[in-house]
């Protein structure tokens, strides 16, 4: 059987967006509306900053064309309030006054463009089109900052169990199915959960993160929902939250299993209904979001416990993906060994070209507690340390380990206190039968245990 990779497609760019047109004369939103959604883009209308406030507090939008007159309020009166109400949607003012130091002045104030009506359906959409293809490009760049350390394995399979899982996957991605991906940490939930979003219909839009463990429950309600200015100390702006962020895209819930207590039912509120408040703002929102979430846990087990919702494990679990650990696909070791060696040796510019025999044969036999993850580390170690062309045992860390019949530092040892935290760090976290069980033996949370793992890089 051949080996399968998946490669996940870049997204190319949608054709439209969201846009709010503010203009007190319904035939300018009419002729505006219909000019603009020739293009592809969805429309929503307001005629006074009552309508306009009433519409951002409810969906998000990606540009506001905005008129200076309306009736007994200004347009320029107006801006610096989107501004606050929604500091990332981009706004081109139309209106009839042509004037150049109002318009100096209307783009001093925050205004990204600036129309004189009477203007051509032309004029419009290739004014909305720049911005609308601008704010696509501040979400790409956001989500590639956000994204930075959690950079994809790429990996093939020829392992029978994981061949299903990609089908299956492939035939949930052509629908919008909440979908539950199970497997140990490092088997590749974050690389599937972003194939199914770039194979389903969603692939354009955005695909947003939220690692469930990193945070604690307020902050984590912030990085879920967004917060308003002033919500708790230091919330000195309008924030979007990823469900913000993943309009009409995907939000992956990495480690699902973790989420606090007091998050759980407002996670449940949002994947039935997709309505959700921001922390600190009263104003009730939608957003049309697919959730695909992640666990290394036993959920049901965890229900039993008590210790997460019932409900809220239904729902997530329509579809179930499982992923197995990389000790139950032998098969795929070596290739995934070597394909990954020749990534690092281009990247570092380094001289190895194979995998040796013996070490092949230490790979395989290895238990691979950490799957993928741990294994692009040992590989790129593998890498910068080979000084010939092949790579042998001791550029392995658990082979040269062996070998010299090294054992972890002891107290006493003349090693920093770094390596003494991370050396049991690791054994607890060998040893205990849950992450939770670990933090409790170390004496800290969980999201202070998660921080460390992964700054000693522990799998």
């Amino acid at each position: 059987m051949s080996a399968v990779a998946v490669e996940v497609p870049s997204p190319s760019d949608a054709a439209g967006g969201r846009v709010l047109l503010v203009d007190d004369e319904p035939s300018v939103l009419r002729a505006f509306g219909r000019a603009l959604e020739c293009e592809g883009y969805r429309i929503a209308t307001a005629q006074s900053p009552a309508e306009a406030e009433s519409a951002l507090m409810r969906q998000v939008f990606d540009v506001c064309v905005l008129d200076l007159n309306l009736g007994m309020t200004s347009g320029v009166d107006l801006l610096p309030r989107l501004r606050e109400w929604a500091p990332w949607m981009r706004v081109v003012v139309a209106t009839a006054v042509d004037d150049v130091a109002v318009a100096v002045n209307v783009l001093r104030a925050g205004a990204a463009d600036y129309l004189v009506k009477p203007c051509s359906p032309e004029q419009l959409s290739h004014a909305v089109g720049q911005q609308a293809q601008a704010r696509r490009l501040e979400r790409r760049l956001e989500a590639l900052e956000r994204d930075a350390e959690e950079e994809d394995i790429e990996f093939g399979t020829c392992s029978p169990a994981l061949l299903a899982t990609l089908e299956t996957a492939r035939q949930v991605a052509a629908t919008d199915a909440t979908v539950l991906l199970l497997g140990e940490s490092g088997t590749g939930k974050s690389l599937l959960a972003r194939a199914v979003h770039a194979w389903s219909r969603r692939a354009a839009a955005t695909f947003a993160t939220v690692s469930c463990p990193a945070l604690s429950a307020e902050l984590l309600a912030s990085e879920l929902f967004g917060h308003a200015r002033g919500a708790f100390t230091g919330a000195t702006d309008n924030r979007q939250g990823r469900v913000q962020v993943a309009d009409g895209g995907t939000l992956f819930l990495d480690e699902i299993g973790d989420l606090p207590p007091s998050i759980q039912p407002k996670l449940l509120r949002f994947i039935q209904e997709r309505e959700y408040e921001r922390v600190g703002d009263p104003h009730t929102r939608v957003a049309d979001v697919r959730v695909i979430a992640a666990t290394n846990r036993d959920l049901h087990a965890m229900v039993r416990r008590f210790e997460f919702r019932e409900d809220l494990y239904y729902r997530p679990n329509v579809i179930a993906l499982t992923l197995p650990p990389l000790r139950e696909r032998r098969e795929d070791i070596l290739p995934l060994s070597e394909r990954l060696l020749l990534r690092f040796v281009r990247q570092y510019d380094r001289p190895a070209r194979r995998v040796g025999a013996a070490a092949a044969a230490s790979l395989n036999n290895y238990s691979w507690p950490g799957n993928l993850r741990e294994l692009r580390n040992v590989v790129e170690r593998a890498a910068i340390l080979c000084p010939g062309d092949e790579v042998r045992p001791e550029h392995l860390p658990f082979a040269a380990g062996a070998a010299a019949g090294g054992t972890a530092p002891r107290l006493g040892d003349p090693v920093t206190l770094e390596q003494l935290e991370r050396a049991h760090i690791q054994a607890v976290l060998e040893r205990a039968p849950t992450f939770e069980a670990a933090a409790r033996t170390l004496g800290i949370d969980c999201s202070t245990l998660y921080r460390k793992r992964r700054l000693y890089e522990i799998n």
